[in-house]
């Protein structure tokens, strides 16, 4: 019976994924007239879209993120902070700050974004350019598309890809990851187009292979999201045993990725915590009227943490508590 089954299933699954690849070839069509439809030159269109094929690895990865269980418990930070705070990878980043220091300086100087803090985004996306993704950028965002959880971002990226290749972008350089992020940056196509800078100036923005160009749109990044020079990210506190945590709970909802925020405390001043008995553990207090919340991620008696606004600016690049403590404690170790 075993035997039958394997008989009667391997024929089964030829024709679903010929039908996938079917109506994938439709749904081109659609995609093409949107592209035309916002400026893309039909030259490209006609370039890029025969050649195109369902990825079926792209959907099976888009199936396992996170996101899909959205109520899945919330692990421990510890573990996380371990594997991606690394000693080779602190010892690495320490390297690319002293080498990149020239065109370091020159960006905080312009955009008040730390050398550290562009340093440890370039770290945790690809580790200093060393891991991009090896995906074709327009068969994975077209795949994405036609599967449609969330079809109207990722036919908007797209299209963005279609849009750098009307810029100039060769062809054969738009790869990346499966999600359609790329270069030293990770940026999406549409984030490329927004915001990626040409930091060696040689009149071209090549966030693949410029370490200036990766540094400076990092950092235009970071500008254009908010960051305030001068305040730190965060640190590391102490909190008395006896805090009332129910008192600092915060009243509002982010209406982005609340499950980061909701387990963030109201904002108070740096004079307010301290009041507290809150105690920085490893630097001095900012400013008494710096605004912080705060983070205990591995709950009462672990490590926790003072959060300022310039910690927000850091889950806009990527919406995870634990991806933006660990940029923050990288640019810490970095810079020392």
């Amino acid at each position: 019976m075993l035997a039958g089954a394997v008989i009667v299933a391997a024929p089964a699954g030829a024709p679903a994924v010929a039908q996938d690849e079917t109506g994938f070839q439709a749904y081109l069509d659609t995609l093409g007239r949107q592209a035309l439809a916002q400026g893309v030159t039909r030259r490209t269109v006609d370039a890029v879209i025969p050649t195109l094929t369902l990825n079926p690895r792209v959907i099976e990865l888009d199936r396992q993120q996170p996101e899909t269980r959205p109520n899945a418990p919330i692990p421990a930070f510890e573990p996380y902070r371990r594997q991606h705070l690394s000693a080779a990878l602190i010892a690495q980043g320490r390297a690319a700050y002293q080498r990149e220091r020239p065109s370091l300086a020159a960006i905080e100087r312009e955009t008040g974004v730390p050398e550290s803090i562009m340093v440890a985004i370039w770290g945790h996306e690809t580790s200093y350019g060393k891991v991009m993704g090896g995906f074709d950028l327009p068969r994975a965002l077209a795949t994405l598309a036609y599967e449609g959880r969330r079809r109207d971002l990722f036919s908007m990226e797209f299209i963005a890809t279609l849009k750098m290749i009307d810029r100039g972008v060769p062809r054969e350089r738009l790869v990346g990851s499966w999600a359609g992020a790329f270069g030293g940056p990770q940026f999406l196509p549409s984030v490329y187009l927004r915001l990626a800078r040409d930091g060696d100036g040689d009149g071209r923005v090549d966030i693949w292979n410029s370490e200036a160009d990766t540094l400076a749109s990092i950092a235009n990044y970071f500008t254009n999201a908010g960051w305030r020079a001068g305040q730190p990210w965060g640190f590391a506190v102490s909190v008395p045993a006896d805090l009332n945590r129910a008192a600092i709970a915060s009243r509002t909802s982010s209406p982005r990725c609340p499950r980061v925020h909701d387990r963030h405390s109201r904002w108070k001043t740096m004079a307010e915590w301290r009041a507290l008995g809150i105690v920085p553990l490893r630097r001095a207090w900012p400013g008494d009227n710096v605004q912080a919340t705060l983070l205990e991620p591995d709950g009462p008696g672990k490590t926790a943490y003072l959060l300022t606004g310039n910690y927000r600016v850091i889950l806009d690049y990527n919406c995870s508590n634990f991806y933006a403590l660990s940029v923050g404690l990288l640019a810490d170790e970095v810079e020392n």
